[in-house]
């Protein structure tokens, strides 16, 4: 039998963080490690390690579990941080870009990122420009496969943090993605559930290069990752 893959993730108490340590469980192909910085309750059953540090040390714990591949569903949202445009780039920003370099310095060669449908560095939405300027970073980095997810909106239950359009739209979805055709298919709300099966679908992909997905290459990823069973 074949060695796990060892996969780092950072955000693990968001949406799709959780959904990434819930589609873990009961996996014998997959090695998954949490970096955060505090405590993050652990659905029962699961079978992980859950490392608590500094961000500041995000590379030294890195650099020691020597994972394969990383995956970042670090996020906040302006709410959280009170309209605060600098304590958001703080997060989605600054701590998405450090610990990717940390990452890639302790010779991790794959990354994937969970980004955002619409993402442009020149964009004039504030959230939609930083998420577009973090993806053009990370595409200088060096490593030796990125890949960039672009879910459109999120559906799934958030613990301690109430969006109320978000929870409207997620009402409204379903009545409107049926008509989301060509280019506005990208914009097809997906589950928390799916885009991190697809997030561990990617991270098992072998191939090298700079990748970014929609809607429909998501589907595909978690697809796979259902397949493979494990």
């Amino acid at each position: 039998m074949s060695e796990p893959l060892r996969i780092a993730l950072v955000g693990a108490t968001g949406l799709v963080g959780r959904s990434v340590i819930a589609a873990c469980m009961g996996r014998h192909d997959i090695r998954l490690i949490g970096i955060s910085r505090r405590e993050v309750a652990l659905p029962d059953g699961a079978r992980m390690e859950m490392i608590v540090a500094d961000p500041n040390r995000w590379g030294e714990v890195i650099a020691a579990v020597e994972p394969t591949a990383l995956i970042s569903a670090l996020g906040t949202t302006m709410k959280q941080v009170g309209g605060d445009q600098d304590a958001f780039r703080a997060v989605d920003q600054d701590l998405v870009l450090n610990t990717a370099r940390s990452a890639q310095e302790a010779g991790v060669r794959h990354m994937v990122s969970i980004s955002s449908v619409g993402a442009d560095p020149q964009s004039k939405n504030f959230y939609l420009s930083v998420k577009g300027e973090v993806d053009r970073q990370l595409s200088t980095m060096g490593f030796k496969r990125l890949d960039i997810l672009r879910p459109g909106l999120l559906r799934g239950e958030r613990q301690d943090d109430a969006r109320f359009a978000e929870g409207l739209a997620q009402v409204v979805s379903p009545f409107v993605d049926p008509f989301l055709h060509g280019k506005w298919r990208a914009y097809h709300s997906i589950s928390g559930k799916t885009v991190a099966q697809g997030a561990l679908g990617f991270a098992m992909r072998k191939a090298q290069g700079r990748f970014t997905h929609d809607y429909d290459g998501i589907c595909r990823a978690a697809r796979e990752w259902l397949k493979r069973g494990g």
